[in-house]
């Protein structure tokens, strides 16, 4: 089991981008959340298989059909998995 933090830019405040990606993480059976950052990207930690995690990456550089992202960034963290998938 893995857990990855992405960090998404562009236009993804505002475009349902946090709960689309809560409803593709739930399909693909991963927990984490989905939060709006300051600087108007959005943090989105997963944790599962290596490749559902692979699937909602892939997906995460498209997002919800009014979003424009410009980058995906990831960072593989160490921490206990989360429960559920959270919106925040």
């Amino acid at each position: 089991m893995s857990t990855v933090k992405f960090i998404v830019s562009g236009r993804v405040q505002g475009v349902f981008y946090r709960a689309s990606t809560r409803e593709q993480a739930l399909e693909l059976g991963l927990t984490g959340h989905a939060k709006n950052l300051a600087d108007g990207s959005v943090e989105v930690l997963a944790c599962g298989s290596g490749q559902a995690i692979e699937a909602l990456e892939r997906w995460l550089w498209h997002g919800p059909p009014a979003a424009k992202v410009e980058a995906v960034s990831q960072e593989y963290v160490q921490m206990p998995p989360p429960s559920g998938f959270v919106v925040g």
